[in-house]
């Protein structure tokens, strides 16, 4: 099962696709300013665009540089091939490393905490891969592309044992049938042809881009930080042991707080992003969850250039808990466009 993403486009990466157009001979570049998991970015590619994306979360870049990668940009030759590494991944030594003591009932011994996140066995299954993994990079047998894929194959992997209602906010009390099962890595199927792609970790207003780009944006709609309810596939990427708080656990995130998730800050924020972009052609996912009313963004989008809005439909809400389930079954998704006369 892939990471359920908040917000994720999966539903509406074709739909997001066919507004924007295939690329053209004057342009052919595919920014994806908020990649997440690389869902829109993928899209992109399988129509013939050339894709950079980018993220705050170092886990979110490995997610979908894996979703790009081709067998032809990968080299497994001195572990065997890339299946031969999955097989050996999934016989690695089990380890009582910082995922077990952190984020599974071993915690107790360790903190005030009994941490449910995983089983103990699982734990140290998660710790011993990556391990692994970085040892293989250490010794030179891999290289950055080879070992961004496996870390993602493990995240994903790690997603389908956790004890979790969709994100890593916090754990469930009881242990799921899913939870008790056994870590397993799958090889992924790769992308059909290679491709000119790259993914960068940083901030959205630092992203550079060149008037023929084609910019697409999904910033975060609602309060929810991105950085605190994914913090264990970040510590998963970055394989650090953080300093983390509370009975979540929490890595310390908020030095990398979205602007965009603030009701004060988000309608400056998104007009703030797109008016520095020298892009002519931008593209903007906002949906009627979002706390920045489509009126607001209507009069002060105006400013960066001519706005176009698309209506995509409306789809069913993000619901991770019982509660969630009982607010709006449904939110209505719209493709903003913005078309710039000259440059930002």
């Amino acid at each position: 099962m892939a990471v359920r993403y908040i917000g994720s486009k999966a539903r509406l990466a074709e739909a997001i696709l066919d507004i924007i157009g295939d690329p053209s001979k004057g342009s052919s570049h595919f920014v994806d300013g908020f990649c997440g998991t690389g869902i829109v970015a993928r899209a992109a590619a399988l129509r013939g665009w050339s894709v950079t994306g980018n993220d705050t979360l170092l886990s979110a870049t490995y997610l979908a540089d894996a979703s790009l990668y081709n067998e032809h940009e990968l080299d497994f030759a001195r572990i065997g091939d890339y299946a031969a590494a999955i097989a050996e991944l999934n016989k690695a030594e089990a380890a009582n490393g910082f995922i077990w003591r952190t984020y599974s009932p071993a915690s107790s011994m360790f903190c005030n905490y009994e941490r449910r996140y995983f089983t103990e066995d699982n734990a140290r299954r998660i710790d011993g891969v990556r391990n692994l993994i970085a040892d293989w990079h250490e010794r030179g047998l891999i290289g950055y592309r080879e070992q961004a894929l496996l870390v993602a194959d493990l995240i994903e992997a790690t997603n389908d044992i956790a004890n979790i209602a969709g994100t890593y906010g916090c754990f469930l009390k009881k242990w799921t049938s899913q939870s008790e099962g056994k870590l397993v890595l799958v090889p992924r199927t790769l992308f059909p042809r290679r491709i000119d792609h790259k993914m960068n970790v940083g901030d959205v207003f630092n992203i550079t881009t060149s008037e023929s780009d084609t910019v697409y944006l999904d910033p975060p709609y609602t309060k929810r930080q991105y950085a605190s309810y994914y913090h264990i596939p970040e510590t998963i990427a970055y394989h650090d042991e953080p300093t983390v708080e509370g009975v979540a656990g929490l890595r310390p995130w908020k030095h990398i707080a979205s602007p965009f998730c603030y009701k004060a800050r988000a309608l400056h924020a998104i007009s703030d992003c797109i008016g520095r972009l020298r892009a002519k052609r931008v593209f903007l996912s906002y949906s009627s969850q979002g706390h920045v009313a489509l009126d607001d963004l209507l009069t002060t989008l105006p400013n960066n250039g001519r706005v176009t809005v698309h209506q995509l439909g409306e789809i069913g809400r993000y619901r991770p808990n019982r509660i969630a389930a009982e607010g709006d079954a449904s939110v209505e998704e719209y493709l903003i466009e913005v078309t710039k006369d000259g440059r930002a």
